[in-house]
């Protein structure tokens, strides 16, 4: 019997697989194709303090090899997680749970990460830092080391379960931001987040989304991912979940070897709403086939 177990921050995982925030929802929608109970953990869809509609539509364009998305962090807003989504969840999936969060100033960090720290099924929360600080001219937090750390520290004095940070990949040098949110007090990380595209409609003359711009994801952007897993894992000792493009079972087990601890399935779920499903089932298939007998052995830190 092959061995899939991996543990984050002392959350023991039966398998690495975690759908990626986003591309999930908060389960229900994936009840009718499989028991969700065989994944590892699941990231829920990004909250933030307040309901958000999101951004205009045309939302989503259609890649070579992935997709786009502008969708803007729709969500019901954190109070409304806690008051019916998590209850819900918690009746149909029964373990660990990973908290997306974003905000748009430390003070919205904060608000949702002391909220979503008191849930007793959330094990991990997962700190989106590629949202504009609006209060510091509209650049991503996640693009400054400076501004990472300073999100990471605030997030710190309230949470009491693993803070993990998300981190962007839309920087020159993601290892600095990297070690920034380690030095702060991270107690893990999450990369990539997606790729900043765009697409031109030919015919109207005009960019495909509304909002003109917007992450691309998808098996295109996996070399990158696998590259900045591997760099930032090289450099910092606190445990990586990296993601982005993986849609295999044996994507998972490089992206293992290049230094991830779990990972996370993202756009696949949109192609293939059993993408994970599959991806679980064959995982021990390729260990055989690579005589890898626990993944959590081949990974590189």
């Amino acid at each position: 019997m092959k061995d899939l177990s991996v543990t984050l921050s002392g959350v023991k995982l039966d398998n690495p697989i975690i759908p990626a925030s986003g591309t999930y929802g908060f389960g229900q929608e994936f009840l009718p194709f499989y028991d969700i109970n065989i994944l590892g953990s699941l990231s829920f869809k990004g909250t933030t303090a307040e309901s958000r509609f999101g951004n205009p539509t045309p939302r989503i364009a259609e890649c070579p090899n992935g997709m786009l998305n502008s969708v803007g962090l729709q969500n019901p807003g954190v109070d409304h997680v806690i008051a019916h989504e998590l209850p819900a969840l918690r009746k149909v999936f029964h373990k660990p749970i990973v908290a997306n969060i974003s905000g748009f100033s430390i003070d919205e960090y904060v608000e949702c990460v002391s909220k979503l720290t008191k849930e007793e099924q959330v094990e991990i929360l997962e700190v989106n830092i590629s949202c504009p600080n609006v209060h510091g001219g509209g650049m991503a937090f996640g693009t400054s080391p400076e501004a990472a750390a300073s999100v990471t520290r605030a997030v710190k004095q309230v949470a009491t379960k693993p803070v993990y940070i998300k981190l962007s990949p839309n920087v020159t040098d993601i290892v600095s931001i990297a070690k920034a949110c380690e030095e702060a007090g991270a107690d893990g990380l999450s990369l990539i987040n997606t790729l900043l595209g765009m697409r031109i409609d030919l015919n109207r003359r005009k960019p495909i989304l509304a909002n003109v711009m917007g992450g691309y994801s998808g098996p295109g952007i996996f070399p990158v991912a696998v590259r900045m897993v591997y760099q930032v894992t090289g450099a910092v000792k606190i445990p990586v979940i990296g993601m982005g493009g993986i849609s295999t079972a044996r994507d998972v087990i490089e992206m293992m070897m290049a230094g991830a601890k779990a990972v996370q399935v993202g756009a696949a779920n949109l192609v293939n709403p059993y993408a994970c499903k599959e991806i679980i089932e064959q995982l021990p298939v390729e260990m055989e086939k690579l005589h890898i007998e626990r993944l959590s052995d081949i990974t590189r830190i």
